[in-house]
Order: structure tokens, then C-alpha cells, then sequence
């Protein structure tokens, strides 16, 4: 599973993916409102990891994690 924190500019925020290891799009959603989207797509317990990549990593890097 890999994630990446996308930039917003202006009114369009920043956004987060979550990709398969093919890279195809499971899940893209707000920044701001990433628990409630984690709970919405099932992906609760990568909670953890999603936080550390809004409060650390830079914008576009691809942080893999292992699949839990």
C-alpha cells in the first residue's frame, strides 16, 4: 500500500491517496477530514500512518506501508 499527500492551492485543499502496490487509486480524500474518510472506506487502521504523512512528509512523496 502506498500513500502521498497531494498539494492544494487556493480554495482546493490538500488531499491524501492511498494506492495499491500496481499504484491504482483505492482512495483519495481531504487532508482536513481524514478520519472520517478513513472510517468510510474501511481504512481505519492505517489512522496512524495517514497522521505522520500530513504532519511530516512532503508534498507528492510516495511513503509505502505495509498492508495490515
Amino acid at each position: 500500500m502506498h500513500l502521498m499527500k497531494i498539494k492544494g492551492n487556493g480554495k482546493i485543499p490538500d488531499y491524501i491517496q492511498f494506492r495499491d502496490d500496481n499504484f491504482a487509486l483505492l482512495a483519495y480524500f481531504k487532508a482536513k477530514s481524514y478520519l472520517k474518510s478513513l472510517l468510510k472506506e474501511n481504512l481505519e487502521e492505517y489512522s496512524d500512518d495517514v497522521l505522520a504523512l500530513i504532519e511530516g512528509d512532503e508534498y507528492g512523496e510516495l511513503i509505502y506501508v505495509e498492508n495490515k
